[in-house]
């Protein structure tokens, strides 16, 4: 039902529109500049062969051109022979989390595990684990790592006992 509501709001009227539109009086070109209508002008006067080159087809050349057969092709792209590129640098994960896949891992960067342990050995021992040695033992950058200890920490997770009841003695 909608599509043949919108079908007749477009159709509406649609000779009337058409013949309003190709009736409108065509764009003229932009005007020239007198300078150069004075150059046109004394061309023409003084080689009038010249307008009936520009209006008349030339066989020869459309011939030509229907000869002309284009195929382009992507240009190959030659690899750079110069040096190796160089190996990166990786380096064994640390703690005892090796029963996952984790074979190495890049210089630079830490695992999520490797993440948790050191905002938590920093969290429980800031004196022992400062930024300069999180930095140094796990290879990063020190303002990576004052970043990291600025914005990110983890949960702490508090479990309380009831108040109206007593707390079930462990035995």
């Amino acid at each position: 039902m909608g599509a043949s509501v919108a079908r007749a709001i477009r159709n509406f009227n649609l000779e009337n529109r058409a013949e309003r539109e190709i009736s409108k009086v065509k764009p003229s070109p932009a005007p020239r500049h007198p300078s150069t209508r004075s150059l046109l002008r004394e061309q023409m006067t003084s080689h009038p062969d010249v307008k009936g080159d520009i209006v008349r087809k030339d066989d020869k050349l459309l011939a030509l051109l229907k000869d002309v057969y284009v195929d382009s092709k992507d240009p190959v792209q030659v690899k750079d022979v110069g040096l190796p590129p160089k190996p990166k640098e990786y380096r064994l994960p640390k703690g005892n989390h090796f029963d996952m896949n984790i074979e190495n891992i890049p210089k630079g960067k830490i695992s999520v595990v490797e993440a948790l342990t050191l905002l938590n050995n920093h969290k429980l021992y800031p004196e022992t684990w400062t930024a300069e040695k999180i930095a140094k033992e796990y290879h990063l950058e020190q303002k990576e790592v004052n970043s990291l200890l600025k914005y990110f920490a983890t949960f702490e997770v508090k479990i309380f006992p009831p108040e109206d009841k007593k707390a079930i003695q462990s035995k």
